[in-house]
């Protein structure tokens, strides 16, 4: 995600950062450098022009000219401009006064509505809301199967009436049942087109006013870059849009679409697709955002998704077990199911501020590794998990050959988690010392 943008946006701050003292001329020259790197990353070229200007206006006067670390308070004007470009706040689901709460969801064929659907459903489901589909994509062949099927996934009924060729009709028949059961919400998935045409924008305008739904979200395909702001132009001139869904953000190294629609549009992003899991749906944080295009990381996000994963008692009873120096390979295993449930594993790390801005690759991370470390650990017996000062050479032999791996790749498994077992321990041995002197403290990576 905006990985050739955030490297080059890098690489013109570490020249900043070079010089110590800053002029006007030097400001001028990144700024020119920062200009381009945004349009080769396919943002609007007035989004730019007005973005650069702004930085330009505030970077030049003695905020940063007189400050003692200039390079910093221009990263920070960009970062708070970038806020700005891409919204203030957070922008979160309109909920009716008194359900259901109806959300109409339009969009270009292959854009991904249906899918999003799927996420979005699982969203609501989180905030403890009862959600259900009304299937009025009518046209494309098996699109209401396809519905079917997503819907299983998270456990949402669809409502769809075969025999009617009205979508209207549909629509209301799902409202209705929404009413009649007490489901909070009514997802509408609708038919796009290969391009916007007359029939698709006349179609879902009659649903937003047969409806008055709460939200009318707009999907969007964040690399198709320019075209997604087009798209995004033409649908909220015609339509009551209240917001966007970028979906495959997971895909788009440059951020184009990201950075332009809600300047260009006025409307707000509200959720990004960075996963094909229902779960890989996050709501869209302008200022984590602008953070991860400087090479910040986004370590809310990574606290948020970790959350998810791990159950707090479990994470308690981790805690006592690393502080009475009782973690074994068991417990070793459970954090390595863990980090492969919060997603793939580049992903999950370029939340964090560590290598937000390395632009790791997929040489760098193998996530295979992580596929061989659990067969491994699984080859064991229960015995050997917890006491790993019994694995002899034959044991490792016998535990290669279970887990088809190597001898060396064993002995690999078995050297991490020492290490990791012996950064705990100095961690104890940290904390046991401050409580002494009366300054407990807990240690974050614990909890």
């Amino acid at each position: 995600m905006f990985e050739s943008l955030t490297q080059k946006l890098q690489g013109i701050f570490q020249q900043l950062r070079g010089k110590g003292t800053l002029k006007e001329q030097d400001i001028t020259e990144a700024l020119r450098e920062v200009r381009l790197a945004l349009l080769e990353a396919d943002v609007n070229f007035r989004v730019v022009r007005d973005l650069c200007a702004r930085i330009k206006e505030r970077a030049v006067g003695q905020e940063v000219l007189e400050s003692l670390t200039p390079s910093q308070q221009v990263i920070k004007i960009v970062h708070e401009e970038l806020c700005t470009l891409l919204g203030a706040d957070e922008a979160r689901i309109e909920f009716a006064p008194r359900p259901p709460t109806v959300i109409l969801m339009v969009g270009l064929q292959g854009s991904g509505k249906t899918t999003t659907c799927a996420k979005l459903a699982h969203h609501i489901r989180r905030q403890g809301r009862r959600t259900l589909f009304a299937a009025c994509d009518i046209y494309r062949p098996a699109a209401i199967r396809q519905l079917e099927i997503v819907a299983a996934q998270v456990g949402v009924p669809v409502v769809s009436l075969p025999d009617r060729s009205d979508v209207v009709e549909i629509a209301r028949a799902a409202v209705q049942r929404a009413r009649d059961e007490g489901i909070d919400v009514v997802l509408v998935d609708t038919a796009g087109r290969l391009h916007i045409d007359e029939a698709m924008m006349d179609e879902v305008a009659r649903l937003a006013a047969a409806l008055q739904p709460q939200e009318v979200f707009l999907v969007l395909d964040a690399m198709t870059g320019q075209d997604a702001v087009n798209v995004a132009q033409e649908f909220a001139q015609r339509l009551p849009v209240t917001g966007f869904i970028l979906t495959k953000l997971d895909g788009d190294t440059r951020g184009g679409a990201a950075l332009s629609v809600r300047a260009v549009t006025g409307k707000p992003i509200k959720f990004v697709g960075v996963g094909e899991k229902p779960e890989m749906l996050e709501p869209f944080h302008p200022d984590r955002m602008a953070a991860r295009i400087l090479g910040m990381g986004d370590l809310l996000s990574f606290i948020e998704r970790a959350q998810q994963v791990v159950d707090e008692k479990q994470a308690l009873a981790l805690q006592q077990k690393i502080r009475a120096n009782r973690f074994d390979l068991e417990d070793f295993l459970n954090q390595l199911q863990n980090v492969r449930k919060m997603g793939p594993l580049q992903q999950v790390l370029q939340s964090l501020p560590f290598f937000g801005g390395r632009g790791l690759s997929a040489d760098d991370l193998d996530e295979r590794e992580l596929i061989r470390f659990q067969a491994i650990i699984q080859s064991m017996t229960r015995e050997e998990r917890r006491d790993p000062s019994i694995l002899n050479g034959s044991r490792r032999r016998r535990i290669a050959r279970g887990s088809g791996t190597t001898v060396q790749e064993v002995n690999a498994l078995i050297s991490q988690y020492q290490q990791l077992r012996r950064l705990f321990q100095e961690a104890n041995e940290i904390e046991t010392g401050r409580r002494r002197r009366g300054r407990g403290m807990r240690v974050p990576f614990f909890r």
